[in-house]
C-alpha cells in the first residue's frame, strides 16, 4: 500500500485526494511532502477555509502518518503565507482573499446597518428575548471559544434583527453578503478571538436601542460600526502578521489622507 500511496503521489503532484491507509512513502516521496500536497490540495479547492483549524494529530491519522512531518508540512505553507499559526490556537488556513473579505465586510456594513435600521419597527418583544437568548449562548461560549460554532449563533443573532427588513432588494444584499462571507472564510474570530467578548457587547448595546425606540440612524450606525469593528480587528491582525515591507489595508479609505493633512 505505502508503494502504491507514493507512485500514486507522483503521478499526481497537485492533487491532494491521498489514499488513507497506512499512506507512507517509500520511493522517494517524503511523508511531509505528501502531506504538504494533501493540505495545500484542500486549501486551494476550499475543502479547508479561511480559519480552519489544522489539528495535526487528526491530519496524521488520516495520511497514516505521524504528526512530525505534518508539522514539516505546516511550516512550508505557512512560509508560503497559506497557513498561520498563534500560540494557543495552533494553526489554521490564512484568510487568501484579504481584498474581497475587505471589500465584502465593508459592503455588509452599510446594508445590513441599513436592513436593522428599517426592520426595527417591526421587531417584537419576543424576537427581542430570543435574540438575546442567542447572545447569551454566546456569551456563554466566550471561555471556550468554538470560532466556527460562535459565527454560526452571530449569523443567528443577525438574522433575527435584519430579517423584518420591508425592503427585499436590501434584504437580498444582506444575504448574499453573508453567503459571499461563508466562501470567504470559515470564521473571523479564528484570527481575532479577542473580537467575540466586544462583539457580544455591542450585541447587546444593539438590543437595548431597539427596545428604546432608538432613532433610526443611530440604529444603522451602531449596526455599521459593529460590523466595521470586527472588520478593523481582523486588518488589524494582518498587518501584524505581513512582512514589514508590506502595506496593509485599511477599513477606511480616507484614513491616509487624513494622516497626511
Amino acid at each position: 500500500m505505502a508503494a502504491e500511496v507514493a507512485d500514486w503521489t507522483l503521478r499526481h503532484p497537485q492533487d491532494g485526494t491521498v489514499p488513507t491507509t497506512g499512506a507512507r512513502s517509500t520511493t522517494g516521496v517524503s511523508k511531509s511532502q505528501l502531506a504538504y500536497q494533501w493540505i495545500k490540495a484542500r486549501i486551494t479547492d476550499g475543502t479547508f477555509t479561511p480559519g480552519y483549524r489544522l489539528v495535526l494529530g487528526t491530519i496524521g491519522k488520516e495520511l497514516g502518518i505521524s504528526v512530525v512531518p505534518v508539522r514539516e508540512a505546516v511550516r512550508r505553507l505557512e512560509a508560503e503565507r497559506l497557513v498561520t499559526f498563534e500560540r494557543n490556537v495552533g494553526a489554521q488556513v490564512a484568510m487568501i482573499e484579504e481584498t474581497e473579505y475587505l471589500f465584502t465586510m465593508q459592503t455588509l456594513s452599510v446594508v445590513e446597518g441599513v436592513a436593522t435600521a428599517l426592520s426595527a419597527p417591526f421587531i417584537t418583544a419576543v424576537d427581542i428575548a430570543r435574540a438575546r437568548t442567542v447572545n447569551q449562548a454566546m456569551n456563554a461560549s466566550l471561555d471556550d471559544l468554538d470560532p466556527h460554532r460562535f459565527t454560526e449563533l452571530n449569523l443567528e443573532f443577525h438574522s433575527i434583527l435584519f430579517e423584518d427588513c420591508p425592503n427585499p432588494h436590501i434584504l437580498d444584499l444582506v444575504h448574499r453578503g453573508w453567503n459571499r462571507m461563508n466562501v470567504l472564510r470559515d470564521s473571523t474570530f479564528s484570527f481575532v478571538p479577542g473580537r467575540a467578548r466586544e462583539s457580544v457587547a455591542e450585541h447587546e448595546n444593539l438590543l437595548r436601542l431597539i427596545e428604546s425606540g432608538a432613532d433610526a440612524l443611530v440604529l444603522e450606525l451602531a449596526a455599521r460600526g459593529h460590523r466595521t469593528g470586527t472588520l478593523d480587528a481582523f486588518l488589524a491582525y494582518q498587518a501584524s502578521h505581513q512582512a514589514p515591507e508590506a502595506t496593509p489595508l485599511s477599513a477606511d479609505p480616507t484614513a491616509a489622507t487624513r494622516k497626511r493633512a
